[in-house]
Parts: C-alpha cells; sequence; structure tokens
C-alpha cells in the first residue's frame, strides 16, 4: 500500500489499478480494510480502527483516495466533497488527439445499472444528469494523448464516457469503446491531484500520485512533472 500523506484526522492513499475502495458483492478484500489493518499495526492500535469513506474511485482506475480518520473529519470533509470544495485533477491516456487543445464538454448521461454504463447525449433526455468537465492536452505521441481533465460536476463513470464521446476513448477502457483491453485489466486513468482545505487545521493541502511505472505513461508526462509533489 502507498501511503501518500497521512496526520491525525485524514490519510492519502495512491489506489492501483484493481483495487476497490469499499467492499462489494464480488467479496474481494476492499483497500479500506487494508488501510484500516495499516493503522492498526503502525499505532498499535487496540480494537476496532475508524476509517471513513468520503469517495471512490473505479477498481480499474488508479490514484488518489482521500480517507478520514476521525469522525470530525469524515463529516467535514462529506459536506465538501458534497460542496465541490475538494479540487481533483485526473490524467487519462486516450486514443485521437481532441480537435482543441483543451475545451468544456457538456452532456447529459443517462446510467444503465444493469450494464453499469452511462450513455451520453447532446441534449437533455428523461431521468439524464448534466455532466461538465474541462480538458488540456498535455502532451502526444502518434498514437496517444495524454489529458488533463478537471470535473464540474460528479456522474457515474463521467470522465470515461464523456471523452468517449469525444471521440477520444480511454486507453484499455473496452466498456466506452477503446478496442484493446490493457495487460493488467486496468484503464489508463489516474486520479492524479487533490487539493483542499484541511478539514481541522484548515491549511491547504496539495498532493500528486507519482506517475505509473507503465513506460507509456512516463513517456507522455512532461518531466518536470514526473515525479511525487505535496505539501
Amino acid at each position: 500500500m502507498d501511503v501518500v500523506y497521512e496526520d491525525n484526522h485524514i490519510i492519502v492513499v495512491n489506489k492501483q489499478s484493481g483495487e476497490i475502495v469499499q467492499g462489494d458483492k464480488t467479496g474481494d478484500r476492499p483497500l479500506s480494510d487494508i488501510v484500516k489493518d495499516y493503522i492498526k499495526e503502525k499505532y498499535a492500535k487496540p480494537g476496532a480502527v475508524f476509517l471513513g469513506v468520503v469517495h471512490r474511485l473505479d477498481r480499474p482506475v488508479s490514484g488518489l483516495v482521500v480517507f478520514a480518520r476521525t469522525s470530525k473529519a469524515l463529516t467535514r470533509l462529506n459536506k465538501m466533497f458534497a460542496e465541490g470544495e475538494v479540487h481533483k485533477t485526473y490524467w487519462a491516456i486516450v486514443k485521437n488527439t481532441p480537435r482543441e487543445p483543451d475545451g468544456t464538454l457538456t452532456h447529459w448521461l443517462v446510467r444503465n445499472e444493469k450494464q453499469n454504463k452511462s450513455y451520453a447525449y447532446t441534449s437533455e433526455k428523461p431521468n439524464a444528469k448534466k455532466a461538465i468537465l474541462k480538458y488540456r492536452v498535455i502532451s502526444h505521441s502518434d498514437n496517444y494523448c495524454l489529458l488533463e481533465v478537471n470535473l464540474m460536476t460528479g456522474r457515474h463513470h463521467q470522465i470515461r464516457c464523456q471523452l468517449s464521446a469525444m471521440g477520444s476513448p480511454i486507453k484499455g477502457d473496452l466498456k466506452y469503446g477503446f478496442p484493446r483491453s490493457n495487460p493488467d485489466g486496468s484503464i489508463s486513468l489516474m486520479s492524479r491531484k487533490v487539493e483542499f482545505v484541511h478539514p481541522v487545521s484548515k491549511e491547504t493541502i496539495v498532493i500528486e500520485a507519482p506517475i505509473p511505472h507503465d513506460p507509456l505513461w512516463q513517456a507522455l508526462a512532461p518531466q518536470s512533472q514526473n515525479r511525487q509533489k505535496k505539501t
């Protein structure tokens, strides 16, 4: 487990693709249980360890996940996430460089529960939720493009669905139109950076995840940013 930030109230972990944040019907051991075991062992805590899950990442996605270590932090972080006060930046490797180097995508997403998939429309539909994201091109090669994505809304599979609707599906994402899976079952989407005011100390927290060791990530990531940063 890769802990990138930790204090008395919060802990931020760099999730690996394939891990689930919270228990689900698969019965696989979730990251939240692994973090509890880490805290219990490191601090020799007797009894049950408190850990609050305040947000999630899809199973095939990697990157930063914020957990609350105290009930005070959990209550405040839940409110901050709900009110958009936690700023998350994602990086995605996609097929097909967008025609514009930066832009805003607006769609109406309809979720199909049975398929666990969302569908994007350019106009409002029944039961659809408005989805907005901003993107910019960071770099590109002959076959792939690295995008920075910032969400203005939080919808089911929003980045995956909207980038696919733009004609730039995420590498490895078979569900949203990429032709081949990644060998490890991941998709090339990561939660790269989180920025927020600490729920207790009120200090500004900015944390960046390390770039994956995968050669394509290493090749596309700007060298000046190809390292972990945290303040």
